[in-house]
């Protein structure tokens, strides 16, 4: 569910000691008016650093930036940013994309193919004189590590080295909020994390807010400071990515983190001294404890588990913390790089991710005989799906 962290309702606020804040809250829909393709409806600040944008394909994340950048009109709502109007349907106020000093970086770059990276880079800077474009542009190719590129052209440059002309051609013209839309997918771990590591130190001094959709958890957790995690243009969650992604309480979002296993379940008993409820598979005797919940005996739930945080163990465990042990015997085995995953009938089909060293030392083949093994803390209980125009 969505916990709304502005507090605003009515104009927004813009301004305080944090430095530049973007305020949004907006709707927009597309497609026809009584069957949209997409209704979006969002509520957020965004303060300075890093805000992922993180969810399904569809889900709204390009049409927020556009309404923010001015490239799409809302249909209502207000935009500040920086303690400046940009857009506010009660007054009829739009200001155009090219007045609102945002810089947007896309996932295809835009460089211009004919231009230097010099050119490309000083091409929103043609209000400047020549000495001054060229002091401004040589300032953000140090910063960025490409001043040595700046004669050639975007065909002579690696993937990395045109990912950092496009910030730096965005960043050039010091905007008050810079918009990242996947522009690093293409591009390895290292050389994203190099880019990123530059785009935070540039950050420092400038203090801006970043507004970057990605698609993998892995970015969300090595870039963000915060997340939106966006459903059918909604806000589901919000918060720092170890709040929201390791601990997810909405069904999407957990499989948006990567909870492989989610079942449904019936609540059997609650224990709160023990801070635990029991909870049983439909059609099965196997019981699970769960983390407690405000829920009486016969509720049903839905129950997510990652793959990496359960156990196997060739003999029965004894004496262990974790309240959760069942017999079962390994279906499949896929490998997939170093990562095994094993399907575990259990009377319930888990997912299991475990290493090559781990499959060799219990000798797991499909076939074997294995105890599943799960704390109770590892069991997330799950809000169910958003229903379409909810």
């Amino acid at each position: 569910m969505h916990n709304d962290s502005t507090g605003n309702h009515g104009h927004l606020s813009s301004s305080d000691a944090t430095g530049v804040k973007l305020c949004v809250r907006l709707r927009k829909r597309l497609g026809l008016v009584a069957s949209p393709t997409l209704h979006l409806d969002v509520d957020f600040t965004a303060l300075p650093g890093i805000t992922i944008l993180f969810g399904p394909s569809g889900a709204g994340k390009t049409t927020l930036l556009d309404c923010v950048a001015g490239l799409l009109a809302p249909d209502a709502g207000e935009i500040v940013l920086a303690g400046r109007t940009l857009f506010d349907s009660t007054l009829r106020l739009n200001v155009p994309a090219a007045e609102r000093r945002i810089g947007y970086v896309f996932q295809d770059l835009g460089l211009f193919p004919h231009m230097t990276v010099e050119q490309n880079v000083e091409y929103g800077l043609a209000g400047l004189s020549r000495p001054e474009r060229r002091q401004r542009s040589g300032l953000i190719l140090e910063a960025f590590r490409i001043g040595s590129r700046a004669d050639r052209h975007p065909a002579e440059l690696s993937g990395g080295e045109r990912q950092r002309v496009a910030l730096a051609r965005s960043l050039v013209t010091d905007p008050s909020l810079l918009l990242l839309d996947e522009p690093l997918s293409a591009l390895d771990a290292a050389i994203k994390a190099r880019i990123i590591d530059d785009l935070r130190e540039w950050n420092r001094s400038h203090a801006i807010p970043i507004l970057y959709v990605t698609h993998s958890r892995e970015e969300v957790f090595a870039l963000g400071e915060r997340i939106l995690v966006l459903q059918r243009g909604k806000i589901l969650a919000e918060g720092t990515p170890h709040e929201v992604l390791q601990l997810p309480r909405h069904e999407t979002v957990a499989q948006l983190a990567g909870f492989e296993n989610i079942f449904d379940a019936e609540v059997i008993s609650v224990d709160e001294k023990l801070g635990t409820m029991t909870c049983r598979f439909p059609g099965h005797d196997v019981f699970l404890e769960v983390p407690l919940a405000r829920l009486d005996p016969g509720a049903k739930v839905r129950i997510g588990i990652r793959a990496g945080d359960i156990l196997l163990a060739a003999d029965e465990p004894k004496s262990l913390s974790a309240r959760n042990i069942f017999s079962g015997k390994i279906v499949s085995l896929t490998q997939n790089n170093f990562v095994l995953n094993a399907l575990v009938d259990c009377g319930v089909l888990f997912q299991v991710h475990l290493t090559l060293g781990a499959r060799d030392a219990l000798h797991l083949a499909p076939g074997s005989p294995v105890w599943v093994i799960i704390k109770s803390h590892s069991c997330c209980l799950l809000q169910p799906d958003l229903c379409p125009g909810n």
